[in-house]
């Protein structure tokens, strides 16, 4: 296969994993980007507050990117984007709401006068080199969400964002499946399809049965404070919590950074329908009674600073439960916080508040097709070659099955992981040279500079303490002039140890002087020699083992 006649698929994100969805397209010199998102941490990455992909590649190549095509406007499509273009200055083409929202997320990062941002409409096409890409409306729970047909010298690449079919959706106008459907009949090179939802048979309840649970709760509530934590992109859902607060005469406060700056945006933008005073200030929310009165939060994750679980765990400032509040939980927990969203629900109930949650009452509908929408998309386009994405290895596996059961011959079916490269070529496709892909670290303002090393060091003391060790030395003298100190943080309470401690001391005190009384004194090898004792000794006493860090200090002392 020749260099110069095929085409390059290659995920950097996205493949055997929920989040940091990026995906690179490239034929001859001309490369463009799907999307660029982030994903949160795990339990075993202690201190992180993202994840984001791996783009060596890219900037090894950025001579070749054309653009960034988006999808639509979910953090885990658009999150990595402020720490990408801060490497490589590309133009960023989305829907009008897609870049309302990054234009917030580069403000924060002060990028917001040198990006270069490209507002396009469904059926808009935009040319980018020798590919040509094409926007076209599907439902998701976020408006203005698009499915991408990228036009190539060999064929048409299909990208399905992340798509459900909604025949009655909140706002706007359900999925185009005609147009779809043209560029079926017109033959699909390849089809990337989103595999989020697919373990789900059946298909997708529509968002609209949504409002009419809403409906229901409040008018059984007249005289209880609604509490509702869902996303703060779910611009559908609050939406809908507007329509019933309005309905119902109640006044609707805001409580997150995340839920203002999103809400700000789409109502600006004009896909938020509000009426006049229905929205009140957190802060006059005391000058109504509590029945008068609906809270959205953000929070449905169990997101540890998030205004739910600081108002779980009496810590916000502003709202204080009572115990007639009914608090709704609007959301599904994404895979791995389900521990999280749990300890909330159980610290709502613990306050004797009525918490409703998704396995209760029908108060949250996914956004992402089903079994039978799968279908229908496959069935639609008819694609040659299929790669199933956004999902972990369980849900790309199914994915692919259904594939072969829809009749794509199960050589052209391709299940990939990040960094593979899929090269299709007019008569084959196959596997190329893998590329670097991965993760970044992103911690405060650090980005990439928390490795392997440094969380083995965080998990460390989470999990068993730190015991730090002072001594002075006078080197000449061969001498310890005070100490030894031994200071104890998250391994055991001191007060209640001093004999542990007292021996701890001594064991250090007897190592540190057979040291010293050597011919050779090395700091960095007493400080070793005091790791490998103490940690014998403290693990003979309680069967743990803390971080111990010996702090030598070389002193003279006075004559």
């Amino acid at each position: 296969m020749k260099n110069s006649n095929k085409i390059r698929i290659v995920p950097l994100g996205g493949m055997r994993e929920v989040g940091k969805n990026l995906t690179v397209i490239e034929y001859r010199d001309d490369l463009i980007l799907v999307d660029c998102g982030m994903t949160f941490p795990g339990d075993e990455m202690p201190g992180i507050d993202i994840v984001i992909p791996d783009i060596s590649y890219l900037v090894k190549n950025k001579h070749k990117i054309r653009g960034m095509v988006i999808t639509h406007g979910h953090e885990d499509h658009i999150g990595a984007i402020p720490y990408v273009l801060k490497k490589i200055n590309i133009p960023v083409y989305g829907t009008k709401l897609t870049l309302g929202l990054i234009q917030n997320k580069l403000k924060e990062h002060r990028l917001l006068g040198t990006a270069k941002l490209k507002t396009v409409s469904h059926g808009q096409k935009v040319r980018l080199g020798k590919l040509e890409v094409e926007w076209i409306r599907v439902n998701h729970s976020i408006p203005d969400s698009s499915c991408l047909a990228i036009k190539t010298p060999l064929g048409t690449i299909v990208h399905s964002g992340d798509f459900k079919v909604d025949f009655t959706p909140i706002s706007g106008k359900p999925i185009d499946l005609n147009r779809l459907g043209e560029i079926g009949s017109r033959g699909v090179l390849c089809y990337m399809g989103e595999s989020t939802n697919v373990l789900r048979p059946g298909y997708t309840m529509s968002e609209s049965r949504v409002g009419e649970t809403f409906d229901r709760i409040f008018s059984q509530t007249r005289r209880s404070r609604i509490i509702i934590a869902t996303f703060a992109s779910n611009v559908h859902r609050i939406q809908q919590i507007i329509n019933a607060a309005e309905k119902f005469n109640r006044k609707v406060v805001l409580s997150g950074r995340s839920m203002l700056n999103v809400m700000s945006t789409a109502q600006r933008l004009g896909y938020l329908q509000v009426k006049p005073n229905t929205m009140i200030d957190i802060r006059d929310m005391n000058k109504y009674n509590p029945h008068q009165l609906v809270l959205i939060t953000t929070g449905s994750q169990g997101e540890p600073m998030s205004a739910l679980t600081r108002i779980s765990n009496d810590e916000h400032r502003q709202i204080k439960l009572r115990q007639d509040d009914v608090v709704i939980l609007s959301a599904h927990p994404i895979p791995g916080n389900e521990n999280a969203v749990s300890s909330v629900i159980n610290n709502l109930i613990e306050r004797n508040v009525n918490v409703i949650y998704e396995s209760l009452s029908e108060i949250h509908v996914s956004g992402h097709a089903c079994q039978e929408e799968l279908k229908m998309m496959l069935s639609i386009l008819q694609p040659k070659y299929f790669v199933p994405c956004h999902g972990e290895i369980r849900h790309l596996k199914k994915h692919a099955e259904i594939a072969k059961k829809m009749g794509i011959n199960k050589d052209n079916v391709f299940v990939l992981e990040n960094g593979d490269c899929l090269e299709i070529s007019q008569s084959e496709a196959r596997m190329g040279k893998k590329v670097p892909s991965g993760q970044v670290l992103v911690d405060g303002l650090g980005v990439g500079d928390v490795g392997s090393v440094v969380l083995k060091d965080r998990k460390h003391l989470s999990e068993d303490g730190l015991i730090s060790v002072v001594v002075a030395i006078d080197k000449e003298k061969k001498k310890i002039v005070s100490g030894p100190d031994i200071i104890s943080r998250g391994f055991v309470y001191v007060k209640e140890s001093g004999n542990l401690m007292s021996g701890a001391k001594k064991v250090v005190l007897k190592k540190v002087q057979d040291s010293l009384n050597g011919r050779n004194i090395q700091f960095n090898q007493i400080k070793s020699d005091i790791r490998d004792e103490l940690r014998g000794y403290l693990f003979s006493k309680t069967k743990r083992n803390p971080m111990i860090l010996p702090i030598i200090m070389e002193v003279k002392e006075n004559s």
